[in-house]
């Protein structure tokens, strides 16, 4: 489709011309006829030779609003086509025009700057959108790129320096994402042993956002290493309690802070998931159910659950116990086993997050989405409730 468009490109920008001159012809104002090297580029494009259509329009000497539009345009397709270099020469030879207007100059810098991110010349890239900001041209945009090569970059302060920026800017505030770089600097501090500074940048993400699930995990973590068990319970009960997608990173915290309060791990675990679809709580649960009552209770707990929810996860646990229960011999634990390879076969080519925005799946969970790179939209791909079908009467 973008090759299609690519071509279709120069016969539409001919036509715009051409319109434009009988435009002013039919007012009665005189006009100029395009540059032949124009016209020749956009021969060169219509046949296919990039390379001698670029050639002409970086020796094109004469510039004006409609060629240097059209020179913007083709540089932005060679960029989505992945020709970088050529979208780079494009770009570099309209900043150099001195005839060309600050509006127009503004735009090709900011996409020589798109060029030299896709390039992965963040430096380069960096430069440009900072002069951009200090011009005060194209500063939205600018800053929104700055904050992506800072992401990339994991320079978290100045993360937070261009989210403040962008929020006086626009008067849109982003606590989600000003919560996680606070977020990175904390764990940062906790890898070099730096507690307090790590207490101190969780408190500003819990007061930029108090909602944030990873502050909550953070937080209870940090209270639970500092002997605070109660405090640390009541924040793994607000991540448990969300929904599945965190859970499995504070389950294990979770039943080590019931414990210390001196809580009933499986009354309370029961209780985050009674008629919920929530996996990693129900298979803690069926665990610790065999450790206290037995596989037989264990089996009975999943079997409810998996009327209701067309779980993998929980069938395969199910399928083990089945295998174990059915002793060391016969056809009933062959069939088992083998119920039990094809669950656990399906269950490890699916996926179990996904991107809320972008639809990115994967099988471990991310705070930033690798794909479309925005904070806080990974999610758990939750069970399929399995419908009930009424029983026939005889």
């Amino acid at each position: 489709m973008i090759e299609v468009l690519f071509l279709l490109l120069p016969v539409a920008a001919a036509s715009g011309w051409w319109l434009g001159q009988r435009e002013w012809r039919r007012r009665g104002v005189n006009t100029v006829s395009a540059h032949p090297d124009f016209l020749r580029g956009l021969n060169y494009l219509l046949a296919e030779q990039p390379d001698k259509a670029i050639d002409l329009f970086v020796r094109l000497t004469e510039v004006d609003r409609e060629t240097a539009e059209t020179h913007l345009a083709l540089g932005s397709l060679f960029r989505r086509r992945g020709e970088l270099d050529r979208a780079i020469r494009i770009h570099a030879s309209l900043i150099e025009r001195p005839q060309l207007s600050p509006d127009l100059r503004a735009l090709a810098l900011f996409e020589l700057g798109q060029d030299y991110l896709g390039a992965g010349l963040l430096d380069r890239a960096e430069a440009l959108f900072q002069e951009l900001v200090r011009l005060d041209l194209q500063t939205e945009r600018a800053l929104e790129a700055l904050r992506e090569i800072y992401q990339r970059e994991r320079d978290w302060p100045r993360c937070l320096e261009v989210a403040e920026q962008l929020a006086g800017l626009t008067g849109m505030q982003r606590p989600a994402e000003v919560a996680h770089y606070y977020c990175e600097l904390a764990e940062d501090a906790r890898r070099r042993g730096d507690l307090p500074k790590a207490r101190a940048q969780i408190d500003l993400a819990l007061a930029s956002d108090p909602d944030c699930m990873r502050v909550l995990v953070l937080a209870g973590q940090m209270a639970l290493a500092e002997g605070e068990a109660k405090r640390a319970l009541e924040l793994f009960r607000r991540v448990a309690a969300h929904g599945p997608t965190y859970a499995p990173e504070v389950l294990p915290d979770l039943i080590q802070a019931m414990e210390s309060c001196g809580e009933d791990v499986i009354a309370e675990l029961g209780l985050l998931v009674a008629g919920r679809a929530h996996p990693p709580l129900v298979l803690a649960l069926s665990e610790r159910i065999e450790q206290t009552q037995g596989a037989s209770a264990a089996l009975d707990l999943l079997a409810d659950y998996l009327a209701h929810w067309a779980d993998l996860a929980v069938l395969e646990r199910f399928l083990a116990l089945r295998a174990r229960a059915a002793g060391p011999d016969g056809r009933t634990r062959r069939y088992a086993e083998v119920a039990l390879g094809v669950a656990r076969h399906l269950r490890q080519h699916q996926p179990i997050y996904h991107c809320e925005r972008c639809g990115f799946q994967a099988r471990t969970l991310h705070w930033q989405c690798p794909s479309c790179r925005c904070w806080g939209t990974i999610a758990a791909i939750l069970p399929e409730p399995i419908e009930q079908i009424p029983a026939q009467s005889p």
